[in-house]
């Protein structure tokens, strides 16, 4: 069972927030967090981000994917209206950065995301987003508004105790380099990717 580890204030280039660890156990060095905005009221619908961790994206900046800039997109968000980003330690759709790189090898001969990955044995996506409901459950949340593009993410809410109110898109620009991935993502998994998609 997860629990609240560690919390402090946060603030960031986007805002301020609280920062919240969550793990089984104090001695996990990689728990999942909580992103709460200052502006977050817990009594009316909170804005949500459920979003996996993708240290390629975000930190190095690859234009392989849009996740960082879907996190960027979310901090501002949320930092404007209130809310909550659930950062989930799920690297690579959860097959973990070393597999991730091999799978980018594969990509580099052709295949798309999910042949990479099915090519290595591996789940075309393996991340489970129960750990999301069971932190907003931790927090208290009743009622949410999700930020996605996935309809797999809202499943889980819809599914769960918690209410679905609505849906809000990130809508990031496909880049030339980036594009036969949103494809695959929309194509595959059913992501609602019109809009970005259009702008290539």
């Amino acid at each position: 069972m997860i629990k609240i580890q560690a919390e402090s204030k946060l603030p960031t280039d986007f805002g301020n927030f609280k920062i919240v660890a969550f793990s089984e156990s104090q001695e996990d060095w990689m728990p999942h967090i909580a992103l709460i905005s200052d502006n977050t009221d817990f009594n009316g619908v909170v804005n949500v981000r459920i979003h996996s961790e993708c240290i390629t994206g975000e930190i190095f900046h690859s234009q392989k994917c849009e996740c960082g800039q879907q996190l960027d997109a979310s901090m501002k968000y949320i930092d404007e209206n209130g809310g909550i980003i659930l950062y989930l330690r799920q690297e690579g759709r959860n097959i973990g950065i070393i597999n991730k790189i091999k799978a980018y090898q594969l990509q580099e001969l052709g295949l798309d995301t999910v042949e990479a990955n099915l090519q290595l044995g591996l789940p075309a996506d393996d991340r489970d987003f129960n750990v999301a409901i069971e932190i907003l459950n931790i927090l208290g949340v009743k009622k949410i508004n999700l930020l996605t593009n996935n309809p797999e993410k809202l499943s889980f809410v819809e599914n769960s105790n918690i209410q679905l109110v609505k849906r809000i898109p990130l809508n990031i620009k496909a880049n030339h380099i980036n594009k036969s991935y949103l494809e695959t993502k929309k194509s595959y998994f059913g992501h609602q990717l019109e809009e970005a998609l259009s702008s290539i």
